[in-house]
């Protein structure tokens, strides 16, 4: 029986703060108040899992080993402040058409967000995961939209890229389940939620 809820995080302008593609680790520094706010889903027994689009390696700004480097640094952070992550998923492709120019990773694929790719690996990887009490946590309107193709709850945080997609300058718009300054209220209206 599925009974374990889920939150799906982006990661740029949602857990750590927008910086373009990062091309220092040290320039990976979170938003206030997320380490705690995921910390307290870690405590809620609510799994928490980064689903991340990486396009850098494929654009030839850095190797994919550097994208794995801003991950440590991340999960050193984020333990830093009693948090932790459960998974993390990242997808380093895109399609020659997109911009990709960087073998083996421009290709078209089914986990570049929107996409549901990375939410379905997790489902498959991880036991127990509850759909009807997963969601997905982002910054832009792929995010939603990544929410509505895996069937689970989306919620669009105003950090980041958030203001500018609702303000038609970025992306395209989208009506969210929730729309969150950040991810810590984000994270308190999806614990609102689960109880």
């Amino acid at each position: 029986m599925s009974s374990i809820p889920v939150v799906f995080f982006d990661r740029d302008g949602t857990i750590n703060v927008e910086a373009g593609y990062i091309k220092r680790v040290e320039d990976l520094n979170l938003i206030d108040g997320a380490g705690e706010a995921i910390a307290r889903l870690n405590r809620a027994g609510v799994i928490c899992v980064l689903t991340t689009n990486q396009t850098g390696a494929a654009r030839g700004y850095y190797p994919e080993a550097h994208i794995q480097a801003l991950h440590e640094r991340l999960v050193a952070l984020l333990a830093g402040c009693g948090a932790h992550l459960d998974a993390i998923y990242y997808c380093p492709h895109l399609s020659p058409e997109e911009g990709g120019i960087i073998a083996p990773y421009n290709v078209a694929c089914d986990c570049r967000k929107p996409m549901p790719g990375m939410i379905e690996q997790a489902f498959a990887e991880i036991p127990d995961l509850d759909r009807s009490r997963a969601f997905v946590i982002g910054d832009k309107a792929s995010d939603v939209d990544l929410a509505r193709n895996s069937n689970v709850r989306g919620i669009l945080v105003e950090t980041g890229y958030g203001n500018a997609v609702q303000g038609g300058q970025y992306q395209w718009k989208v009506e969210p389940d929730y729309q969150a300054r950040s991810i810590v209220e984000a994270c308190d209206w999806i614990l609102n939620r689960l109880v």
